[in-house]
């Protein structure tokens, strides 16, 4: 392990969980949370969901807010530089 990594324990879903990483403690408590209330409102909505099939719903949701992000990001690169090319 590097200097600025260090380990978290994270409670998700019931099941503690060992995470290593550079994030602030305030950051993988964040996540834990945000975690925890998804999987709270995907068994809520479907109670016989399996663990497993949670955790890949979470993961494909939180992949396409990534995705959508990056497309944003993008989108307000090329009209930053396009503003830029017209002055």
């Amino acid at each position: 392990m590097t200097e600025n990594t260090h380990r978290f324990k994270a409670v998700i879903a019931g099941k503690t969980y060992t995470i290593v990483g550079q994030a602030t403690d305030e950051h993988m408590r964040a996540v834990t949370t945000v975690l925890n209330e998804q999987y709270s409102q995907l068994k809520k909505l479907s109670p016989n969901m399996s663990k497993e099939d949670a955790a890949i719903l979470m993961a494909f949701n939180a992949v396409s807010d990534q995705l959508k992000l990056k497309a944003a990001n993008d989108t307000e690169s090329t009209s930053d530089a396009s503003t830029e090319e017209t002055k």
